[in-house]
């Protein structure tokens, strides 16, 4: 399974339908619209990379309004119960 963050930079009239429409795509999980140098954040959990590829440079280049994008690959997930055993053992 490949996990990546995807930082969205949209035209500031279309975010909410941006939302929608990324929504909508098969591989992405959520989408959030945030404060700061971004407008939106999509997480997107698909098997491949190139199922990435396909949905960041086929998918996501049929939504208009999307002006730029940086995305990132999640390498570890750590959960809120991995961080409590870390301190559990003194580290």
């Amino acid at each position: 399974m490949v996990t990546s963050i995807i930082l969205i930079n949209a035209e500031r009239n279309k975010i909410n339908e941006i939302a929608e429409k990324l929504q909508a795509i098969t591989g992405i999980s959520e989408v959030y619209s945030v404060s700061g140098k971004y407008d939106l954040i999509a997480i997107v959990r698909v098997k491949t990379n190139d199922d990435l590829a396909d949905l960041v440079t086929k998918k996501m280049l049929t939504i208009g309004g999307i002006t730029k994008t940086e995305t990132m690959l999640a390498f570890q997930a750590f959960s809120r119960h991995d961080l409590e055993a870390m301190f559990a053992v003194g580290m």
